[in-house]
């Protein structure tokens, strides 16, 4: 029975305080309890928002912890009570969960839930326990997840079953990168056909971003990023073209109206930089554009703005996970992928082992990957 389940000993990347290397161990990953689930974890993303814990930007985290939230696996184990997942299934964790019984969850304008760890950072599961320990310690969980390891636990609610034929070392990107940026175009911006956009960073989610909004119809889609040697990547996903800001002596916003006739339709900041969101959003038409924030800003900062930007018309959006209520559309994302709705393998553009993981974070933080995948089974 599942709930005999025995501990597993296996090969993790622990992080064991920030701006440390990562390290890898050999962790000890208990049974999962009632209503929860362990998995193998096979393919896992290296995402800009693990390295904002490791640096510190993210500065309420608690060490030492796992990272690791954009992944695919196999289920090994399910504790008592769980009810749609069995061994062997294919799944992707959920860094947003969905309980489906809380107010957010129940609404339809909101996709995130009272039982997520976003904000709260206590690196537990539900139960307020890990099923993590190294050397005899404690180490904690990123928001529900922790994917830099071969076996991780997790909340029946954290977990969503996918097709049994998806390739896992593709729809681990649908965990997080993908289902962000791709969701923030389609899902929260609804960019119309005939349209014009700027996504400003074109890293792994600003490109998923620039896919949305191709997929959505934009009839103009400009690709912003300080970094050249991404643009013609870009422009193979749908980018009808890319300008660099450091080439220009106008602040980024005026030429982007100019090139818009006054403005943009919509505009996603995929970087985490207060000064480039307020520039987004200044970019966009002042009777009527839209700009959405993406990227996660470290702790502290903070966003200031002359009410009047907004007064005339623009409007202002945030999102987490592109919108997406988690359990009910990562399946369908999947399903999507599967019949070439959208392409996954332009965004990934190194495969590495897990041994290797602190050098993905490297070729991350100089800008040579859009997305690292890592081989963990």
């Amino acid at each position: 029975m599942a709930f005999l389940q025995k501990v597993i000993k296996c090969k993790a990347a622990v992080a064991w305080g920030p701006k440390q290397p990562l390290s890898i161990e050999e962790i000890e990953v208990a049974p999962p309890k009632a209503h929860e689930v362990r998995v193998k974890i096979v393919a896992t993303g290296i995402c800009r928002s693990d390295d904002h814990v490791l640096s510190g930007t993210m500065s309420h985290m608690k060490f030492p912890v796992i990272l690791g939230h954009e992944a695919a696996g196999i289920v090994e184990s399910v504790g008592e009570g769980v009810k749609n997942l069995k061994p062997g299934d294919k799944v992707i964790p959920l860094f947003v969960p969905q309980c489906g019984e809380c107010r957010c969850c129940l609404s339809p304008k909101s996709n995130l839930c009272y039982k997520n760890d976003i904000g709260k950072y206590t690196g537990l599961l539900l139960d307020n326990t890990s099923r993590f320990t190294c050397k005899g310690k404690l180490v904690h969980h990123l928001l529900s997840t922790s994917t830099f390891t071969e076996y991780t636990v997790l909340d029946e609610i954290a977990v969503a079953k996918i097709n049994d034929d998806a390739p896992l070392d593709k729809v681990c990107l649908i965990g997080c990168g993908f289902s962000t940026g791709y969701g923030s175009a389609v899902n929260i911006a609804k960019v119309e056909p005939g349209s014009t956009c700027a996504v400003f960073g074109l890293g792994g989610v600003g490109l998923s971003a620039v896919i949305g909004c191709k997929v959505a119809g934009a009839a103009k889609i400009i690709g912003v990023d300080t970094n050249s040697e991404k643009f013609a990547r870009a422009q193979q996903l749908g980018a009808t073209e890319c300008i660099n800001p450091n080439d220009y002596k106008d602040p980024i916003h005026e030429v982007l109206s100019r090139m818009s006739d006054g403005g943009l339709d919509y505009s996603f900041e995929c970087i985490g930089n207060t000064s480039v969101m307020t520039s987004a959003l200044l970019s966009t038409h002042f009777g009527s554009g839209t700009s959405v924030i993406v990227g996660i800003a470290s702790s502290e900062a903070k966003m200031s703005l002359d009410p009047m930007v907004m007064l005339t018309g623009r409007t202002l959006k945030g999102a987490i996970f592109g919108g997406w209520k988690s359990k009910d559309y990562v399946p369908k994302l999947v399903e999507e992928f599967m019949s070439k709705k959208f392409k996954l393998d332009g965004l990934i553009t190194h495969w590495l082992t897990l041994d290797e993981i602190n050098k993905g974070f490297e070729l991350l933080r100089n800008g040579e990957s859009i997305r690292t995948v890592l081989k963990l089974n």
